[in-house]
């Protein structure tokens, strides 16, 4: 509507309304020349209309114009208020008219940024880099056992007594350019490496800085670099400041995808890449957290394929599972729109991982006993839930995560009790 249009229809109505106050008071006067007229005033246009009484005597020409002006102000000022609302609409109306372009192209940017998540994902990029090594003849002549992959080592806790360091997966392609002193150095560091995360809180600050020491000397030995990422990792869990947690799961993450451009045949550096991807989706938007949940089960996956008798890995699994399977509206709305089609999952299948790793390492962990319940109760059989939930509270606490895993069930069982 211009400006000139709407000028003409200010002054219409106020003329409108100027006669139709005249008739009124005309009507009046001849009606009841002895009573009080009642006129609205406006004090301000955000009040309702209040009404004085004015006697008849003191009503002459002047006043009477006066109100009339006094109403047309009123008037006057609520219909420019009306129009500046219209404005401000329409101005509204541009701006998302002007978006809903933008949006469609924001959603293809980010289809597009998921095809080169998967392009620059590590277990990709170390695909490529091998067939690059392989077209440019770059063979090392090394032994059999040399070439075997550093995820073959079990930990100091379950190691066989006689075996060699080629014989444990210690020693890689990846370390043929170290002295023989060289690679005993780095067996005893990994060594106490292991024994340290398996120790105290103190234990494994003591690890995490060792390692750090000792990353410039042993940057291309994937073993060591995956050992740092679990280090990363478990400062993470020390840790309760929430910026420290962010940049520990940054560093973590950059370190095991390090670890897997070196080798991707090692089973553990795609489980620590894939758990510092779920660790920094605590820090992201829904879009990012999305993407996290991709790489995290693209690499789980991978190690379990490199180590199919993992309980822990199944338990990772199962988690990823149960959490897919109770994403909100939103976020499976958001997935569809970025990948096309959103990460899926049933309790079920989050319940078949919780007892796979259980069929594997019987008592493995007093937290797969509390979402075996979970799952249970979910799917309605809640006996089996009881169940789980006191065999959970059979195993002693002796983690941070089992005291977790304790709350949990004082949250758990109430529920399955009533």
């Amino acid at each position: 509507m211009a400006h000139s249009e709407n000028k003409r229809l200010i002054f219409g109505l106020m003329a409108g309304a100027a006669g139709i106050t005249l008739v009124v008071l005309w009507y009046r006067k001849i009606r009841e020349p002895r009573k009080a007229v009642h006129l609205p005033t406006f004090p301000n246009s955000e009040k309702s209309f209040d009404l004085i009484d004015f006697p008849y005597d003191a009503h002459n020409e002047q006043g009477t114009m006066m109100l009339l002006q006094g109403r047309q102000l009123q008037i006057l000022e609520k219909l420019n208020g009306l129009l500046v609302n219209v404005d401000e609409l329409k101005k509204e109306v541009k701006i998302l008219k002007e978006a809903v372009p933008k949006l469609e192209e924001l959603v293809q940017n980010e289809l597009q940024g998921k095809t080169d998540i998967q392009r620059t994902s590590p277990l990709h990029r170390a695909t490529k880099k091998r067939k690059v090594e392989a077209t440019q003849g770059m063979t090392d002549t090394t032994s059999s056992e040399e070439a075997e992959s550093e995820g073959g080592y079990m930990t100091a806790h379950t190691d066989t007594e006689g075996e060699s360091e080629e014989e444990k997966g210690w020693i890689n392609s990846s370390t043929t350019s170290l002295t023989p002193e060289e690679k005993i150095d780095l067996f005893n560091l990994l060594q106490e490496s292991d024994r340290l995360h398996s120790g105290s809180d103190n234990d494994k600050r003591e690890s995490f800085k060792l390692l750090l020491e000792n990353e410039e000397k042993y940057r291309n030995c994937a073993g060591f670099l995956w050992r740092l990422a679990r280090a990363y990792g478990d400062m993470f869990m020390l840790t309760t400041d929430a910026e420290e947690k962010k940049n520990y799961a940054s560093e973590g993450k950059l370190v095991a995808e390090n670890a897997i451009s070196l080798d991707s045949s090692v089973a553990e550096s795609h489980q620590w890449f894939a758990m510092m991807c779920g660790y920094m989706s605590q820090f992201e938007s829904i879009q990012n957290k999305i993407k996290n949940g991709y790489l995290f089960k693209e690499h789980l996956d991978k190690a379990k394929e490199l180590k199919p008798q993992d309980p822990f890995l199944y338990y990772l699994t199962g988690r990823w599972c149960y959490e897919v399977a109770q994403l909100s509206w939103i976020e499976k709305k958001v997935a569809a729109a970025l990948f096309g089609t959103p990460p899926t999952s049933t309790i079920h299948e989050a319940l078949q991982n919780f007892l796979k790793a259980e069929e594997i390492h019987p008592g493995y962990s007093k937290y797969n006993y509390v979402y075996i319940a979970k799952c249970y109760k979910d799917l309605g059989q809640r006996s089996n839930a009881l169940k789980s939930c006191e065999t959970a509270l059979s195993i002693l606490s002796v983690t941070k995560e089992d005291e977790e895993a304790e709350k949990d069930l004082e949250t758990l069982l109430p529920s399955l009790k009533l």
